[in-house]
């Protein structure tokens, strides 16, 4: 009994202990986010600036978190922040769509250079789609053409989907280099670069919905690799690894051939000398009534099981010319709740032992099989080989030509390069600092047990098996117990010889009588017996473990330690 009631103290305890733990983790947190978001300095070190923008409070911090605009170091053919809050180098498109209603034809989907909504940087922008359900086009020229010859192509840009997304992309256009081409008319693409970035997903991967960074490499020897937040997701090469594959097949099938009427593709076929068995019976049920179900005693077979409700009355607006009749709505028979059932019994039904459905003949081989018919081939009449597919025609701007059901969706920080290094470079002195004050506002992990037990309230009982299994487990072995040296037997005193012994054996008495005494005073003197020793090592064990968790539960063990030991070391 006593044992119950302990393992009922520990999961009390437990839950105490876990409900202060939580309490003062994600006070201790909030103070420490917000003393760090207050004294986290941020400055805008543009080079035509001189004045520097302060997030509120005063920094203590051994590092101050500083933003300035990235500047490429090495050779760009184009780059772009959005940090002078303009779009002077850009050009919406007013071009109509082919093909498509006129309602939803135009461009008309609306851009804003804004800062991101959550984790805000002070002193960085970014382009932000603004429009649901609208068709976005927007483009800049590079700085100089560039082309596809000895130079590596990295493009690199930022994605944020800030509001989610339910239909819609990220992904980016590269502009042919044409004498006539107009990026206010026109989105005019190469078709050639189109078809593989499309095809493999080169510069629209599958992104995660906060800040992400697309990264595409195409080397001259025709490979290519894609990588997300600096991490690879995929290469290959563009000759054997890109579906479509670049270079078309040899052979297609003849457009104009035709399957033969007699063509059997018929691998198995109904048995032709099969025959029914005479016992078949296709018209058996497959439930019939159980012969031996007895109807309840009890049973009311005159009471109907629902009866008009006597409460309800017919509606005063109620025209029986236009509406009918009116009855008043059925509800259950109140006799029936006290009887196994009302209204005619009918016994349950169970599986026919009998019944086989309908006969069909077995399957057999079919002689007559010809295969899966397939149209033959014929050469392919557009085929050609390419053997240097990165060879493609140069390209002169760079675009976002976009539909989406979801607005908000935050791009930053392109740059088109030959060099990864300065991609990577590009990327710390923006992404990366951006990334880490995202970390920096993410929820403390008590926060996210906390949250995640709101939503899911059986957590609880997960979190309290978690803190109190172990601790019942220590006090559950490292309860003191005692030995047989700790029990005190009571001494009875020997019997009295009879009178008529001789007067010699009072003398023997006496002397058996101090020796117990002077062994019983040994006995009180000497060291501290083995139950004793027991539970000063379970004392040493519970410490250890103890000391070994962490302060709530370290507190709480040795609470309870103390409180069902008490009783046996005193």
């Amino acid at each position: 009994m006593k044992l119950w009631w302990g393992w009922a103290y520990v999961l009390f305890l437990s839950l105490l202990a876990l409900s202060v733990s939580q309490a003062e983790a994600q006070d201790d947190l909030d103070l420490e986010m917000e003393d760090e978001m207050e004294e986290a300095m941020v400055e805008d070190m543009v080079e035509d600036r001189e004045d520097s923008a302060e997030i509120e409070g005063e920094a203590e911090m051994e590092e101050k978190v500083t933003y300035k605009t990235p500047v490429p170091i090495g050779e760009v053919y184009f780059s772009e922040t959005f940090d002078d809050g303009s779009l002077d180098r850009w050009q919406v498109s007013k071009t109509m769509k082919e093909d498509a209603d006129d309602e939803i034809a135009k461009y008309d989907g609306q851009w804003s250079v804004e800062q991101l909504k959550e984790n805000k940087v002070p002193g960085d922008m970014g382009l932000v789609l603004k429009s649901r359900a609208k068709h976005h086009a927007i483009a800049s020229l590079l700085d100089r053409p560039f082309l596809f010859q000895d130079d590596a192509l990295v493009v690199q840009y930022e994605v944020n989907f800030q509001d989610g997304i339910d239909c819609g992309g990220a992904y980016i256009k590269l502009l042919s280099d044409e004498d006539d081409l107009d990026l206010v008319q026109r989105m005019c693409v190469q078709e050639k670069l189109l078809s593989f970035l499309n095809s493999c997903n080169c510069l629209s991967p599958s992104l995660s919905l906060s800040l992400s960074l697309p990264h595409t490499v195409l080397n001259p020897d025709n490979s290519y690799e894609i990588l997300v937040d600096q991490s690879s997701v995929s290469r290959g090469s563009l000759l054997h690894d890109v579906v479509p594959p670049v270079n078309p097949t040899k052979e297609i099938d003849d457009p104009t051939d035709s399957k033969p009427e007699d063509w059997d593709e018929r691998a198995k076929i109904p048995d032709p000398e099969a025959v029914k068995p005479d016992n078949w019976d296709e018209e058996a049920p497959a439930k019939i009534q159980d012969p031996d179900a007895v109807k309840p005693e009890g049973w009311l077979d005159d009471e109907p099981e629902f009866v008009a409700d006597p409460a309800a009355n017919k509606p005063d607006d109620w025209d029986e010319e236009m509406d009918g009749e009116w009855e008043a709505p059925q509800v259950p028979n109140p006799v029936c709740e006290t009887a196994p059932g009302c209204g005619q019994w009918k016994p349950p039904t169970i599986n026919n032992p009998q019944y086989k459905g309908k006969w069909k003949a077995p399957l057999v081989d079919n002689p007559h099989y010809q295969g899966v018919w397939s149209p033959r081939k014929i050469q392919n009449p557009d085929y050609f080989e390419d053997l240097a597919p990165f060879q493609m025609a140069s390209f002169r701007a760079v675009g976002l030509e976009l539909w989406s059901m979801t607005s908000e969706i935050y791009f930053d920080n392109f740059i088109v390069t030959s060099y990864k290094e300065v991609a990577d470079r590009w990327a710390g002195d923006s992404w990366g600092l951006k990334k880490l004050v995202a970390s920096a506002n993410e929820p403390g992990v008590f926060s996210q047990l906390t949250m995640a037990a709101e939503e899911r309230p059986w957590l609880w009982v997960v979190y309290i098996l978690t803190v109190g299994l172990p601790i019942g487990l220590t006090v559950l072995f490292c309860w003191p117990k005692k030995s047989d040296d700790d029990y005190v037997y009571k001494k009875v005193d020997s019997p009295k010889p009879d009178v008529e012994e001789e007067e010699d054996d009072d003398d023997e008495e006496e002397e058996e009588e101090k020796g117990d005494q002077a062994a019983e005073a040994k006995a009180t003197e000497s060291p501290k017996p083995a139950g004793q020793r027991e539970d000063m090592r379970s004392l040493s064990l519970s410490l250890f473990l103890s000391l070994s968790l962490p302060p709530p539960l370290s507190l709480l063990t040795c609470s309870l330690f103390h409180i069902f030991s008490s009783p046996f070391l005193s």
